[in-house]
Order: C-alpha cells, then structure tokens, then sequence
C-alpha cells in the first residue's frame, strides 16, 4: 500500500470518525410530549397542589420552565397545525377544527428530514392531509382502553410498547431523530373510576362548585396523573435505549381542558399551556423563564437545533438564544384565534396576549355561546355536571353570573392580566383605557390583514371542508385519533 492510498483510507477513516461523532453528540435528539386538551395551571410545577403530577415535577427541576407560554387556537386541530407549520392557522388554513393544512405547506417532517433527521410520531394524530406530513407513524401506540375496545375514539389510550422498540433502532442508526409523542390525556372521556377525593379538589373561581363538578373534576385530575405517568415512562425509555445525555425533552399541550372558559375560548385557562425544555448540559436546571412564547416558535426552535436557518415566510420565532442563556427578551405579543368546531361551537374571536394585556374582538357577540361543554350529550365533558350548574344559577347570584358569561360575549374585551389575572374585569368600556383599546384595534386589524383572516361571523364547515376544497378525503378520520 503505497502513502496516497493510506493518506485516502486514514482521511476516510477520520471522515467517519466526525461524521458519527456529530451525530452522536453534536446534534441532539429531540422528544416533544404533547398532553391533549390540559391546563397550565393543573400541575404541580405550575402552582397546583391537589393533582399528582412526580414525573412532571421533577422535570421541572431539570428543566427550563416557560411561564409564558400560549396555543394559537384552543382547538386541536388548528393548534397542532400550527405546532407543526411554524404557521398561525389561517395562513397554514386549518382554522377550524377538524380541517387540513393547505396542499403548499411544508411542516416539521418535511423541514426537519431535509436536515439529516429521522422524524417519528406515535400516539394521537388529529392533523391532515397526512401527505403533508411524512411522518415514521409507529404502529400501535393508539389502543383503546381495556372494556372500551368496541367504543369511539374518545376511549383512545397511549401506547409506548412500540415508541421502545422504535428507540432501540433509533439508538443505532447514525441520524439523530426527533420523535413527537402525542397522549390522548386529559382529553375526554375522562377515567371513570377517580383516584382523588371529590371533597378534597380544588375549584377554579371561574367555575360553580356543585358535587356535580367535583366528581368531574376528580376525573380530570385523574387524567391528568395518568398523562404524568405516561411521562415519567417515555423518559424512562429515553434513559433505558441510552439516549438521555444527548435527548432534549420538550413537554405541553396543545390548549386548556374541556372546562368553561378554558378550551373554545380564548381566556388564559383555553390558551395558556405548559412548555418545559430538559436538555442535559445546556440548560441551566429549575430555570423559569416568563418571556411571550408562541407553540409556532417549536418549529423554527427545532430547525436552528439541527442545523438549519429558520424559513422568513413563517410566523414562528426561535426561542433557541433563550435556551442558551444568549437573549433575554422574545416577544412584545402572541396572538390567537378560534373560529369553530363543525355545528357546535359557532362564536368567533381572535385574541393579542402582551405581557400586561389581553384582548379579545368576539366577531359574532350577538350569537349565544355553546360548545360540547353545555350542549352535548354523547360523552361526558360538561354532561355530567352541568344540569348541576343550571340550577345552582337559579339560587345563587353568582352561579347565575357565570352563566350569564359564558353565553353571552361582548364585542371586546380587555383585561390587565397582571392585575387581574383571572380575567374578571372587562375594561373595554372604561374611558380610562380609551388609547390602549384604540392601539389594540389597529393592531389587531393589521394582524388578521397579515393572515388573510377576513371572516365576519360564525364559521360555515359546509363552505369550507379544508378550506374551500371539495375533496373531503383530506380531512377524513385519521386525524382524529
């Protein structure tokens, strides 16, 4: 063998040596847990001292905790579009529930793919059209739950048998991955048999305390301890295929729980979410951090983790100098917005979060507010207690007052969220914030001219099965479950 052919085998050699040695420990896998339909302000980390939550605590601990953080809808499908777009949902056009993403937009798998990286889904899906998102769906990690096998999808439970094995590979190939996990908790139906003391649960001053809610809400905290076991049980896999030095972990949720003024609403408890960052020797450990995030900055945050420069066109912004320690401010304001989910839910709004204000434009007040939570009668979710609060409000001035808000909406609304972070004084009549509605309203109508939104009343799904397309294979069953 002569020098230039043990010159090409050494540089060959060396070539390989880097090329595993940045993919083992340059560029870190990433892990995105997404709890389905969950409150900020339910969990331990979060100030909550009744529910269960150890894994998620501890996380806390080891982790960069976003106190800041908001959904772009309180609906599933437009707030998973958006996680996976970079994209607000009117210009990514799944804006209403159950619809798909334009056939142009690119998405996480696409964008993350292009940068050398395997991406992997397992659990709860609710996105479409699935060409748009060219996922590694790894098989039976949805299941229904034991004695609900013959039942809908809303008795779906996560399975992580699968999500082992597909780690186990992922440990020996040479790219680095990103996996999504999606639980299907605390999303309802919640667990029947509860672990918590209906008694001893705490009741959120928006809601009516009957025994009613507190058995639901026993329910619900039920959920939400089994969604934290599901947690502590992925990091395990993460620690068990030996991947957890170079893994980040990212927990939230995709909006507020299925509770009045939380989810369909854009009051903090529908659209404030949890966002824990655990990433193992670049984080300084138990780290809040109260800067504006939006679930669209996950994107872009992931794209400049792999390597790759964040797209302009979208409306997402890396909060990776955050994570780093290199920036300390991120944003002036989120916006959100909701539009509907099919014929139940018909009450427009869009929202702009800053970290003094909220404001809300109700495009249709004069439609009666209702979702699932007061109208359905298919599945729990506000069926089991809500007869409870109807008839509380025809004895107590208070309990009438809550349901006199819930279904009737002003055209605006503003709160001083650091005053009055329950959102319970309205001050868009109040002549003393006069300039601060008038500067709302400009940005706002700035803001929906940006995203192409020109609705002007309740949402029509009849009109707009994926966003004006005919063909309605697009938004067909699989991104339910």
């Amino acid at each position: 063998m002569n020098r230039i052919d043990r010159f090409l085998i050494i540089s060959f050699l060396l070539f390989i040596s880097i090329a595993e040695a940045q993919n083992k420990g340059g560029r870190p896998n990433v892990v995105i847990f997404i709890a389905d339909d969950l409150g900020r302000n339910d969990l331990g980390p979060y100030g909550n001292r009744v529910v269960k939550t150890p894994n998620l605590d501890q996380m806390a601990k080891e982790s960069m905790v976003f106190n800041q953080a908001f959904a772009t809808s309180p609906t599933c499908a437009p707030s998973r579009a958006s996680i996976h777009t970079g994209l607000m949902p009117f210009r990514n056009g799944a804006h209403a529930n159950h619809t798909g993403i334009k056939k142009e937009v690119k998405t996480l798998p696409t964008y993350l793919q292009a940068e050398g990286y395997k991406v992997g889904l397992a659990g709860k899906l609710h996105i479409g059209p699935m060409e748009a998102y060219p996922f590694d769906l790894i098989e039976g990690t949805n299941v229904r739950e034991p004695g609900h096998e013959d039942d809908g999808v809303l008795w779906t439970d996560l399975e992580l048998g699968p999500v082992d094995k597909w780690l186990d590979k992922a440990s020996n190939d040479k790219d680095p991955f990103v996996l999504v996990v999606n639980d299907h908790s605390p999303h309802v139906i919640w667990p029947e048999d509860s672990q918590y003391d209906p008694e001893k649960v705490d009741i959120p001053a928006m809601h009516i305390d009957t025994e009613d809610t507190r058995k639901s809400r026993a329910r619900y905290y039920t959920d939400i301890t089994k969604m934290d076991k599901n947690v502590g049980e992925m990091r395990e896999l993460i620690e068990k295929n030996g991947l957890a030095d170079n893994t980040i972990f990212i927990f939230t949720a995709d909006q507020g729980p299925q509770w009045a003024f939380g989810k369909w609403n854009l009051y903090e408890y529908g659209m404030q979410v949890p966002l824990m960052v655990n990433w193992p020797g670049k984080i300084t450990k138990n780290q809040n951090n109260d800067n504006l995030v939006s679930l669209t900055d996950l994107l872009p945050t992931l794209i400049e983790i792999a390597g790759g420069k964040t797209p302009e066109s979208i409306d997402g912004k890396s909060f990776l100098g955050l994570l780093r320690g290199e920036k300390t401010g991120h944003r002036e304001a989120v916006y959100g917005s909701h539009t509907g989910d099919t014929n139940m839910n018909r009450t427009p709004m869009r929202m702009i979060r800053t970290k003094r204000y909220k404001y809300i434009l109700n495009l249709a007040p004069e439609q009666e507010y209702h979702t699932h939570i007061d109208k359905a009668i298919d599945h729990d979710g506000g069926r089991e207690y809500w007869a409870s609060w109807r008839e509380k409000s025809f004895n107590e001035l208070s309990a009438s007052a809550v349901l006199w808000r819930y279904h009737n909406r002003p055209k605006e609304e503003l709160y001083d969220i650091v005053n009055d972070p329950g959102e319970t004084k309205n001050l868009a009549a109040n002549p003393h914030y006069k300039k601060t509605i008038s500067d709302f309203r400009e940005q706002m109508e700035a803001w929906r001219k940006s995203q192409n939104d020109s609705e002007t009343g309740p949402y029509n799904p009849k009109e707009n099965i994926n966003n004006g397309s005919k063909n309605k294979k697009s938004v067909a069953p699989y991104i339910f479950e």
